[in-house]
């Protein structure tokens, strides 16, 4: 399957970047990349806040022709033009075969998207109303987890490559669960995913390539080396002690 997967490898292309001392490329991460090579499955960006997973993806996004905000390849929306210059850096070393669909999820835009939707269905066309793909309900009458769930569910039709920028947000620890079924069952369909989370849930799925990103770039370790698994696991077997250490005098 590596020989097929729709997106095999991010490069970065080094020698057209005239200074790493300017943001994106100041972020330790960008600064070190030279290449990763991606899972044919799923592959996922963990790291702290501001150590640039978001930021890769983002460019990642853009590259392959998603807009900014987020969605299909066909909206082209903008409500604040805050994407980095990132994406004219990276070249992306593509497989054999092209995808059938493809979303970019952001959580903190998603918002925009909905909105768009709605914008877009108000004005005449023959064609079927767009939120009937997302299910026939509004994104804007649904909660954030509701919303993002009928996004996977009715939009995500498989043979896709999905770019999801910390879906985790305003998810349960059970509706994680449905997302990694849901994950699952795209990947059975030949989809392929490249997630930026902090949910040690979400990346805990089987086989993923996981990347962290921090002070030494972008190193790729194992599911139970992550810091997330590590704290997670450390508070559930002892919550009282752990609270004990944070706060102490």
């Amino acid at each position: 399957m590596t020989n097929t997967q729709y997106l095999r490898e991010v490069t970065l292309k080094r020698d057209q970047v005239s200074s790493f001392a300017h943001y994106p490329f100041s972020l330790e991460a960008v600064r070190a990349l030279t290449s990763i090579e991606l899972h044919p499955k799923v592959t996922y960006f963990i790291g702290e806040n501001g150590s640039g997973k978001s930021t890769l993806l983002e460019a990642i996004a853009v590259n392959w022709g998603f807009n900014a905000e987020g969605g299909t390849k066909n909206f082209r929306f903008g409500t604040r033009q805050s994407h980095s210059p990132l994406y004219d850096y990276l070249q992306l070393v593509k497989g054999v075969r092209r995808p059938k669909d493809g979303f970019f999820f952001r959580a903190e835009s998603f918002f925009n998207v909905a909105t768009e939707i709605e914008n877009l269905d108000r004005e005449p066309s023959p064609a079927p109303p767009i939120i009937a793909s997302y299910g026939g309900r509004s994104l804007h009458e649904q909660s954030h987890g509701e919303s993002f769930l009928a996004l996977m569910i009715h939009r995500f039709g498989g043979r896709g490559l999905y770019l999801l920028d910390e879906p985790e947000a305003a998810l349960s620890p059970q509706r994680q669960l449905a997302v990694l079924s849901r994950i699952h069952d795209l990947v059975k369909d030949d989809s392929q995913f490249i997630i930026a989370t902090h949910s040690p849930i979400l990346m805990a799925y089987p086989e993923a390539t996981i990347y962290a990103f921090g002070p030494k770039g972008i190193v790729r370790t194992s599911y139970e080396d992550t810091e997330h698994y590590q704290v997670t696991r450390d508070f559930l077997l002892n919550p009282k002690r752990m609270m004990n250490v944070l706060f102490e005098d």
